[in-house]
């Protein structure tokens, strides 16, 4: 690969990790609530489930999409369903005490999540379209090594935002207006999906 493509490669990597989604959210609202060291379970799950989908989804998965259009339509509505849950469970979450506030999502759940998340799938389909044109497994896995290379880092700053809210969200109150503010964010992030067809 050129030079300038894996400089542009990165750079896209960089903006699609770094910008506002369900994933950064997430990890903004567990480091708030959490704290670094119980959120990293959930962070190193992003990472490893997006790997694992830009290979899936590089080497052949989107032609079961194709062959079967309604598989489409039962993905949105779970993501739709599971993206509710998931703002439900942080806006209850609020409590100062990082014992008693549930917990974080585990690395399976992070893993699994990628795949009912619409960002990712836009940031795995753009990867694998403009940037593993060919398709061969050697292509679509730099170019998924080399996006998780850059989302670890991107992604791991929404953590330690997350984390360094909390010493300023000194009370329940405060907290809980935090975690409903994140609840809300993560269901402006269904706009998409509620618009979008498979064209």
């Amino acid at each position: 690969m050129k030079l300038e493509i894996l400089t542009a490669l990165a750079a896209f990597a960089f903006i699609a990790s770094v910008t506002p989604g369900p994933n950064n959210l997430m990890l903004m609202a567990s480091g708030a609530n959490f704290g670094v060291r119980r959120t990293l379970p959930h962070l190193l799950g992003i990472v490893c489930g997006f790997f694992v989908m830009v290979i899936l989804v590089g080497t052949g998965l989107m032609q079961v999409f194709v062959a079967f259009p309604v598989l489409y339509e039962l993905l949105r509505i779970l993501s739709v369903a599971y993206l509710v849950y998931l703002a439900w469970k942080i806006a209850t979450s609020g409590s100062l005490s990082r014992q008693k506030a549930g917990a974080p999502l585990t690395l399976w759940q992070a893993a699994l999540f990628q795949w009912l998340n619409p960002k990712a799938w836009a940031f795995t389909l753009t990867l694998v379209t403009v940037y593993a044109p060919t398709r061969s497994l050697a292509a679509v896995a730099f170019v998924a090594i080399v996006a998780g290379v850059v989302n670890l880092p991107s992604i791991f700053i929404w953590v330690l935002l997350g984390e360094r809210m909390h010493r300023y969200l000194g009370n329940e109150v405060r907290l809980r207006l935090f975690n409903g503010c994140m609840a809300l964010l993560l269901l402006a992030t269904l706009y998409p999906v509620l618009g979008a067809g498979p064209g």
